[in-house]
Order: C-alpha cells, then sequence, then structure tokens
C-alpha cells in the first residue's frame, strides 16, 4: 500500500451555503459556509481504505457511505474550504495507519505478589477500624 493517496476534484463535491448563527451583515448576505461531499463507495479510493472508512463510526459519515463535511469557522468562503478539503484528508489518512497487533500478556510473578501485599495490607487497615467485641 502507498503512503500516498490522490482524489480528483471531480470526486468531491463542494457547495456554499449561508452560515449558521449570529454574525451580522456577513454571515446574513454571503455564503460562505461549505458542504463537501464526498461518496466513499463511488471514489477511487484502494477497496482496503474504503472498507475501513465505512467500518467507521463517525456522526461525518451517512448510512449510505457518504462523507459530508460541513465547514463555517472562517468568514471567507475559501478558507472554509481548504478547512473542509483538511478536514476530510486528515479522515483518510487516519484509515491509512495500519493498528498494531496486541500481544497479550500476562501481569509478572513480582507484580502479582506486589498487589497481593498492597491487598492484605490495606486489608489489616480496614480491620483495626472494626468496633472491638468485649
Amino acid at each position: 500500500m502507498s503512503k500516498t493517496v490522490t482524489i480528483p476534484d471531480s470526486e468531491i463535491e463542494v457547495s456554499a451555503v449561508r452560515s449558521q448563527g449570529a454574525g451580522g451583515q456577513n454571515v446574513n448576505k454571503v455564503a460562505t459556509a461549505i458542504h463537501l461531499r464526498f461518496d466513499i463507495k463511488a471514489s477511487s479510493l484502494p477497496d482496503v481504505y474504503k472498507e475501513r472508512l465505512l467500518k467507521l463510526s463517525d456522526q461525518r459519515i451517512t448510512k449510505d457511505g457518504v462523507i459530508v463535511i460541513k465547514s463555517q469557522e472562517h468568514r471567507s468562503q475559501e478558507q472554509n474550504r481548504e478547512e473542509a478539503l483538511k478536514r476530510l484528508q486528515d479522515l483518510i489518512q487516519s484509515v491509512m495507519v495500519v493498528p498494531k497487533k496486541r500481544k497479550p500478556t500476562k501481569p509478572s510473578y513480582l507484580s502479582q505478589q506486589k498487589r497481593l501485599d498492597s491487598k492484605s495490607k490495606r486489608s489489616r487497615i480496614k480491620a483495626t477500624r472494626r468496633q472491638v467485641d468485649e
């Protein structure tokens, strides 16, 4: 597998919408927020990456396998477009990293003894707190 994957611009659908929330005249008049849509199943990504993306439990991925990213942090449309593309890039790069296999290990004999000693010590401390029978 390669470390670099390029996605053609034709596979990414970018549209400008009005930003939500307070902000005055600029927000009310100018469509600066960006909606980015990327269809995982119809993309040219390698099948391995497609499977990993579809398995992710990310709220930005719909049931149909479409990544929807909305960016409205900046005042300019171009900055929001760059931010949305960066988020898409980060999401795809996160599935490119192969997770390491876990090697099951057993606790050492000494660590087991330390644990049991601390438990018995704690038990003796609590035993001294009990009521004394006369």
